[in-house]
């Protein structure tokens, strides 16, 4: 650890709870472990951004803070002291109070005042930044929730800064605490720890997603007229689910590549290895999704490419069903309105009528109509029509 820069007091800030997920390493919560409680008092109005504060000594909590002021000065008396501050959306005096405190670099503030980062690592001197997205299924809405960690990684210092309701980093520290052999390691075991919490919260997303592929599938070959869009939501989800694993992979190596060069613990070298390959398999797992998804959207097209074919098939048997039936209803039509025409001229009883003495009048007519209504019949006979 280097020597600590000299400090001045700050306004207050505030930490972020995440999901973590049971790792090797780190051992099950034991019967409700709290951590050392401070006594009731009203909050400053930048409070709200402190999450938790906590200075600890050989792995064990020696004191809780309720200000960045204070935290500083704590931080001050203990010569092999950690700091351990989380915060949650803090505002730019907060984070510009830890810049002057702990010597940050104003990009890393720069770009943990604007957040939307993509997941990345970066050293400044002997202060390593992360930035990381963690994401959570929401069973109601079947949906994938992401949020952004912000770390600022010192040698006696870790500041967490959340944007997002994930990751709940509560229950990180708190197993940190039940292992004050792990947590004596400093800062750089509480980096491993959060990376390993949040991966490990990418199994419950990846265990949901999977669901919905089910689904999805079984919908796409029942002809789900609403599924096209629930693809592209999903489809849409794993793109950024992507852009959260994907740079992990390398983040994670990167760090694996200085194990040497910075003196790792080898406990710790073990840690982050098994990260590594969790990181590896969800990577895999949402490309695999990805590609799942573009294979299903090509298929509802295909099938409602084809219902639609068979639809069409049907309204045209259907019209020519139809015109078959008029052919018909118009051939009889017309065959019986022959004798019809026939009979109302002569039923008109003008005197003046040529027809209307002549002996063979009568036969005649009705000859008349027999020969039109059979010349019709046969007519329409030859065209199908009959």
């Amino acid at each position: 650890m280097s020597e600590r820069p000299n400090r001045r007091p700050s306004t207050p800030s505030s930490p972020s709870p995440s999901p973590s997920r049971r790792s090797g390493w780190l051992r099950p919560p034991g019967p409700a472990a709290t951590p050392p409680a401070t006594a009731p008092s009203p909050a400053p109005p930048d409070r709200e951004s402190v999450i938790d504060s906590a200075v600890y000594r050989d792995g064990r909590r020696v004191a809780s803070p309720t200000t960045l002021a204070d935290t500083f000065r704590l931080l001050r008396e203990q010569p092999d002291g950690m700091a351990w501050i989380g915060l949650h959306r803090p505002t730019e005096s907060q984070l510009h109070s830890l810049a002057a405190e702990f010597d940050l670099h104003p990009l890393s503030i720069e770009d943990a005042l604007e957040a939307h980062q993509r997941p990345k690592l970066e050293r400044y001197g002997d202060t390593l930044f992360v930035v990381l997205r963690a994401a959570r299924y929401l069973d109601a809405l079947e949906e994938v929730d992401f949020g952004e960690l912000h770390i600022f990684v010192g040698p006696d210092f870790l500041i967490t800064v959340r944007h997002g309701a994930a990751p709940d980093l509560t229950t990180v520290r708190r197993r940190m605490e039940e292992t004050p052999d792990l947590l004596s390691l400093g800062p750089e075991a509480v980096l491993y720890a959060i990376l390993d919490a949040v991966v490990d919260g990418y199994a419950p997303v990846v265990a949901g997603v999977q669901t919905d592929m089910d689904e999805i599938e079984t919908e796409v070959f029942r002809g789900d007229p609403e599924v096209s869009r629930r693809i592209y939501e999903l489809s849409r989800e794993m793109v950024e689910f992507q852009r959260a694993t994907r740079p992990l992979v390398g983040m994670l190596h990167g760090l694996m590549a200085g194990f040497a060069k910075y003196g790792t613990d080898e406990e710790l070298q073990r840690y982050l290895r098994d990260v590594a390959d969790h990181v590896t398999h969800t990577s895999e797992r949402v490309d695999g999704f990805r590609q799942a998804l573009t294979e299903i959207l090509t298929v509802n097209a295909t099938l409602v490419s084809q219902q639609q074919n068979a639809e069409m098939r049907a309204l045209a048997e259907a019209g020519f069903e139809q015109n078959e039936e008029i052919k018909k209803i118009s051939s009889w039509a017309a065959i019986l309105f022959a004798p019809t025409l026939v009979g109302t001229i002569y039923g008109m009883n003008f005197e003046t009528m040529p027809e209307l003495k002549w002996a063979a009048g009568y036969p005649f007519a009705i000859l008349l109509m027999a020969v039109v209504c059979i010349s019709l019949y046969v007519i329409f006979k030859k065209r199908d029509w009959l």
